[in-house]
């Protein structure tokens, strides 16, 4: 198969070289003039034989519309245009309006695998018409693990990058609850090595999985993690995950606090627990910390004294 890809950053690199490997011819363009093959899409499309496939693996957003409608002009009828980044799906829709209407055909495909796909594979999720995939499928099955699972054809237009952003959300909760249980297990002193604990959990226990895997790779290289803040960011389909949530009137109480969680990451003065703080101390004269003792909250003298007497 020959096919054009562009962004050539670490996702896109990295597939580029997994597809090369199977044996199919992939020409790239990256904005990057070291990374790309071609100098513009242009000379991407002119190389490739029809009918043709690009596929798009740029940030979601004004990026990918940027793209698209660049292919738009370039692209024939009976083409196909993946777009494998982290757009929405309702940009899908969108997109293969668009592109339909010139005779060029649309493919949404979420892929996870990051930094590790090169050598382990990427899992799929696409949706499109059953003649577009068909196009495409050579490319997936290049992608893909090894095996028999790793692939899905998710439905029509958007399925696939809904589908993935489910499985962000998903993603979301679990490391939450790891997160969670590694700090409890910090905070007692019963526990003396956390890291071997998590360590343990790998082999016979149901929460075994990659993420676990990754949990522990982390504590071995930073037992505590004291070399890294305690600040995350979110990528965006954690947001649209809630948001789709509630117009469908689907209850997400661990997706949506493992959201919350990573905002509430991002202060390191909370405004909330500043009046949660003033609200207990005023119906119940339970202690405040005084922010100009510069003490931490567990710190000897922390705690200030409410006032007596009024």
């Amino acid at each position: 198969m020959e096919l054009g890809l562009i962004g050539l950053g670490k996702m896109g690199g990295n597939m580029r070289e997994r597809m090369r490997r199977a044996g199919h011819t992939v020409i790239g363009y990256d904005r990057n003039p070291e990374l790309a093959d071609v100098h513009s899409p242009r000379e991407l499309v002119d190389a490739l034989p029809g009918p043709r496939v690009v596929w798009v693996m740029v940030p979601a957003g004004e990026p990918t519309q940027a793209t698209i409608d660049e292919l738009a002009q370039l692209l024939s009828p009976g083409d196909v245009v993946v777009d494998g980044g982290n757009s929405r799906w309702t940009d899908d829709e969108k997109h293969a309006a668009e592109l339909a209407e010139r005779g060029i055909g649309f493919v949404d495909c979420g892929v996870s695998g990051g930094v590790w796909g090169l050598e382990n594979g990427y899992a799929l999720m696409y949706g499109g018409s059953a003649e577009d995939v068909a196009k495409v499928q050579p490319a997936f099955d290049a992608l893909k693990p090894e095996g028999e699972f790793g692939s899905v054809h998710a439905g029509k237009v958007g399925a696939g990058h809904f589908a993935k952003m489910v499985h962000n959300g998903i993603e979301y909760a679990m490391m939450q609850a790891f997160a969670e249980g590694w700090e409890l297990l910090e905070a007692v002193d019963s526990v003396t090595d956390v890291r071997e604990v998590f360590r343990s959990w790998q082999q016979g226990t149901v929460i075994r999985s990659w993420l676990l895997d990754l949990a522990v790779n982390a504590l071995d290289d930073d037992q505590h993690l004291g070399r890294l803040r305690g600040y995350a960011q979110d990528s965006g389909e954690g947001r649209w995950t809630v948001e789709a949530a509630i117009d469908h009137a689907v209850p997400l109480p661990a997706i949506t606090a493992s959201l919350f969680a990573r905002f509430a990451s991002r202060q390191d003065d909370s405004p909330q627990m500043k009046m949660i703080a003033a609200l207990r101390n005023q119906f119940g004269g339970h202690a405040v910390t005084a922010k100009s003792d510069h003490l931490g909250a567990d710190a000897p003298g922390a705690d200030v004294a409410p006032p007596v007497g009024g």
